[in-house]
């Protein structure tokens, strides 16, 4: 028998094993003709289920869309969309569509987005309309991969032998989705296809405009929109905005930088509460505490809820806690309590946000890669990936490995479309905090800047993504509801700050 000899795994192997092993031909153009049975087609409205919106008259519709726009006479799918009329008949003025965010996040319930934060004049000329996107929740959701954890994004960890797995679990993940499975829908779950669903949507609900907030991935979504349809727009408003040209790999790499930014802000303010949850008595010491756990969950996982924090998921869980000030508090507590398990001995969570994370990291989430991945096409090479992670060590040492890690949109099939540029004149109303960790404020004046006859309004020295919230900041609430009532945009760009210090 020959003997096999086992060579060590490199990056470089990992090039020659999996780049492009995932391939598809693109598809045809979209074919604008032969959509009228879309376009005409009638709603049949009934109660959501959801009780929220049930209690003020909220109705649930399915919306017939073609899967492939390129071949309108072929497969169809539905997306869900509810409406909650406006308060007052007399003065509505159309419909204000809203989108939460993701990708991959469900739309349907409006209210719970911007229920508390709309005017009562807002509220009284605009039907609400909700959506779950394409793919997403009740607009036939794609099957579920089998994914072996929750969040295709986490860190490669402190060395090159965390890379290579997490090289080998990202092909592996892209596989389990593509290999076997519906193809011809997961490629067409793209924000292209949902702003053309968006206008599908305008149409069956018979009107010529529509109005629209996003916050996070929604800004992308929105800004698509304007760029395909610009005439179809009407008051736009882009919360905590996404550059175009830095979506979806660029932006992820963004990340890396703002995290590290929002771990000092957050360090100085972890300082001054030594008292309560022992972390260091200074903001460099703070910081030594967080290094040393990532090498001790490296050493060996820390335990918590059954669920092993390694030094792939401790920086995704600091980033997920990171993006809004008012949550220091409770990453305080979910620090300490990973601090108090690390020697060992599994623990359950006390802290409610750290038992929901750790919850989350359970339940395969994979719609995310379907439009992400549909969307942009990532870079191939492993090596790249981990020359990037390598160079950032220094300057980014807790992030640095998450924002520049490997992810299965490396190993998905290049989009069906290009990627949409975005440069238009279509009025919008952009809105970003310069503390934003999760879209950096640079993203939020790149998108100013694409879209010519908008306006932006600056949230100064706030770490929070999303602005338009209650309690926040009267002057962005304000110009917000202004212009959705008037219809005019500041005459100048604007800068806000919060009501509340960022303590």
């Amino acid at each position: 028998m020959a003997r096999i000899v086992r060579r060590p795994v490199t990056v470089a192997a990992l090039s020659v094993l999996f780049v492009g092993v995932l391939t598809a031909p693109g598809h045809a153009a979209p074919d604008p003709s032969n959509l009228d049975r879309f376009y005409g087609q009638t709603l049949e409205w009934k109660p959501c289920g959801i009780a929220s919106m049930d209690a003020v008259g909220g109705e649930c519709a399915d919306v017939l869309v073609p899967l492939d726009y390129a071949k309108p006479g072929d497969r169809t799918m539905t997306v869900a969309i509810s409406r909650v009329p406006a308060t007052d008949p007399e003065r509505r003025r159309g419909v204000l569509v809203s989108n939460p965010g993701g990708p991959g996040g469900a739309g349907l319930n409006s209210l719970d987005l911007l229920g508390d934060v709309l005017s009562p004049e807002v509220l009284a000329g605009y039907d609400l309309i909700g959506m779950d996107p394409r793919g997403v929740g009740d607009s036939d959701a794609a099957k579920r991969c089998g994914w072996p954890v929750g969040e295709m994004i986490r860190s490669a960890g402190v060395d090159l032998l965390g890379f290579v797995h997490d090289t080998m679990l990202s092909a592996g993940m892209a596989a389990s989705c593509l290999i076997g499975g519906d193809q011809d829908k997961l490629r067409q779950l793209t924000t292209r296809n949902t702003a053309r669903d968006l206008d599908v949507v305008r149409s069956a609900l018979g009107e010529q405009r529509i109005s629209y907030f996003g916050v996070s991935y929604g800004t992308y979504l929105g800004a698509v929109f304007t760029q395909m349809f610009p005439e179809r727009s009407d008051r736009i408003v882009l919360d905590s905005s996404i550059d175009p040209d830095r979506y979806w790999s660029g932006m992820v790499r963004d990340w890396g930088r703002a995290d590290e930014i929002a771990l000092d802000d957050w360090s100085n303010w972890a300082a001054t509460q030594d008292d309560t949850y022992r972390l260091g008595d200074t903001p460099e010491q703070v910081r030594t505490t967080i290094v040393r756990l990532l090498d001790s969950a490296a050493a060996r996982p820390i335990v918590i809820d059954g669920f092993p924090i390694d030094d792939h998921w401790l920086p995704f869980i600091l980033h997920n806690m990171l993006s809004n000030y008012r949550l220091d508090e409770a990453l305080a507590a979910t620090v300490r309590e990973i601090a108090d398990a690390a020697n060992g001995v599994p623990v359950t969570a006390r802290e409610p946000r750290l038992q929901s994370v750790l919850q989350a990291l359970r339940v395969e989430n994979s719609v995310e890669a379907h439009i992400a991945c549909g969307d942009s096409a990532a870079p191939t090479d492993p090596v790249r990936y981990w020359n990037d992670i390598e160079g950032t060590r220094a300057t980014q040492p807790v992030f640095g490995a998450l924002a520049n890690n490997i992810q299965p949109c490396a190993f998905w099939p290049r989009p069906v479309e290009p990627q949409t540029v975005v440069r238009n004149a279509v009025p919008a109303l952009v809105l970003q905090a310069t503390g934003d960790p999760r879209t950096p404020y640079d993203h939020g004046v790149a998108l100013h800047r694409d879209l010519t006859a908008s306006r932006l309004v600056t949230l100064r020295d706030v770490r929070i993504h999303m602005t338009f919230r209650p309690d926040l900041s009267a002057c962005v609430n304000d110009t917000i509801n202004t212009y959705y009532r008037e219809g005019t945009l500041p005459e100048a760009d604007l800068t806000c700050t919060a009501d509340q210090a960022s303590e």
